[in-house]
């Protein structure tokens, strides 16, 4: 726009413009020195400073830190501990924190820098500072050590540190590599959130499923926040789920019913366990049979004699009272076992096979002894202990008939059956 310009509004006379000079260069270039010249380096420092920058081999990022760090560094013991913050490195050499950390491995890589492990407090207990040391290059390379025998001094120097010196004897080898602060006091702190590295083995069948890693540990805390556990719902309705058209919203669905997954998980493998501790159970059975096969056991009080056979599927067992043994083939093992364990029948020995023949002895001489029979009118012999049927007996009988027919009587015709009983007859 013309109507803008000086020359157009007619202020050119009044108020000239500046004309272009040399002299706001010069003034530039002197402010320039001046600010340069309030750090007022030392000859040593600058020409390491200046040799670090045009260092040949390393990329523009690592010369500008090795500049920083010949700037920082005691020129009189180049190996002692450059003690400086992360921030006056990064601001000396104009770099990020990244670029900078970047910049130190490159350094460390060519062997320019040590970079020292990190070290602890040992009063306190607690981490400090990881230094920098300068390497015998560096310091040859950037002139703070003109000859070989001086490296070797300086070394011997930090290998041993006087009294006095900054490198105190509290400083201790860690035991642990991690952080200072309340990390290493509480090495698991409740309120971290951090996920593990890997899903627990539990809930790995769910990435089959098209489950992604960082779905499941969102559905665990869900879970959690549902008062369950996500392994125990995994477990509970694996069957279900795994069929499942959409098994994802499936699974979040039952993360919010009411249903104690966890009992019925316990439930199950109770279940297990017990079916697993019968099989055990039976397995012990067998070879305890088959251990006590083909021998003979008698009880506490000589009064049953067992016989194992030699196949271990059957038992016989004398007793002393009757006259032939009796055979169990079947359901016999676990209370012959339990029997053994409780040490109520033992192997037969001589003194004891000797008291049962003698108690067999006297009960087949008490059945020699027959005890008299009584002799009926009509000539039939009945036991004794049978009882007679008097006439008092036969009446109530007769009694007893004639009220069942007369109840019987009244019944309807669509029980055939109870009227035929009635009648002394059955149908069938």
């Amino acid at each position: 726009m013309l109507i803008a310009q000086l020359f157009v509004a007619g202020e050119g006379d009044l108020y000239p413009l500046d004309l272009p000079s040399e002299t706001t260069e010069a003034d530039q270039t002197v402010l320039d020195d001046f600010l340069a010249g309030q750090s007022n380096l030392p000859w040593v420092v600058f020409r390491a400073a200046h040799r670090a920058a045009n260092f040949p081999d390393l990329p523009a990022r690592a010369r500008a830190v090795l500049a920083a760090l010949a700037r920082t560094v005691d020129a009189n013991n180049p190996y002692a501990a450059i003690f400086a913050r992360r921030e006056l490195l990064t601001g000396r050499s104009m770099q990020s924190m990244r670029t900078f950390y970047r910049s130190l491995d490159d350094l460390e890589e060519a062997g320019l820098i040590e970079r020292a492990p990190q070290k602890r407090y040992g009063a306190a207990g607690l981490f400090g500072r990881a230094y920098l040391h300068l390497t015998e290059r560096s310091a040859i390379v950037l002139g703070y050590l003109a000859r070989p025998s001086d490296t070797k001094e300086a070394s011997i120097a930090l290998t041993n540190p006087p009294a006095g010196s900054t490198e105190s004897s509290t400083f201790m080898t860690p035991c642990a590599t991690v952080a200072d602060g309340a990390i290493y006091k509480d090495l698991y702190p409740n309120n971290q959130k951090r996920q593990p590295a890997s899903v627990p083995g539990d809930l790995e069948r769910l990435l089959g499923l098209g489950f992604h890693r960082f779905l499941i540990f969102k559905l665990m805390r869900e879970a959690k926040a549902h008062a369950k556990l996500l392994s125990d719902v995994v477990e509970a309705t694996w069957e279900h789920l795994r069929n499942a058209k959409h098994p994802i919203n499936y699974l979040r669905t039952l993360l919010r019913t009411p249903v104690d997954f966890g009992h019925q998980v316990r439930t199950k493998f109770a279940a297990v366990e017990e079916k697993h501790a019968a099989i055990e159970r039976e397995k012990q059975i067998a070879s305890t049979v088959t251990e006590f096969a083909g021998k003979t056991f008698i009880d506490s009080t000589n009064t049953r004699l067992i016989t194992v056979s030699a196949s271990g599927e059957s038992i016989a067992m004398q007793h002393f009272a009757e006259p032939a043994p009796r055979i169990a083939v079947a359901k016999w093992q676990e209370e012959f076992v339990a029997a053994v364990k409780a040490r109520k029948i033992c192997l037969v020995t001589e003194a004891r096979a000797s008291a049962f023949k003698a108690k067999c002895g006297e009960r087949s001489t008490s059945s020699d002894v027959t005890e008299p029979s009584t002799i009926t009118d009509t000539n039939t012999v009945r036991p004794s202990n049978a009882r007679e049927r008097t006439s008092d007996i036969h009446q109530r009988l007769t009694d007893i008939k004639k009220l069942l027919r007369s109840a019987c009587a009244n019944l309807p015709a669509s029980n055939p059956d109870l009227r035929s009983v009635a009648a002394g007859h059955p149908s069938r």
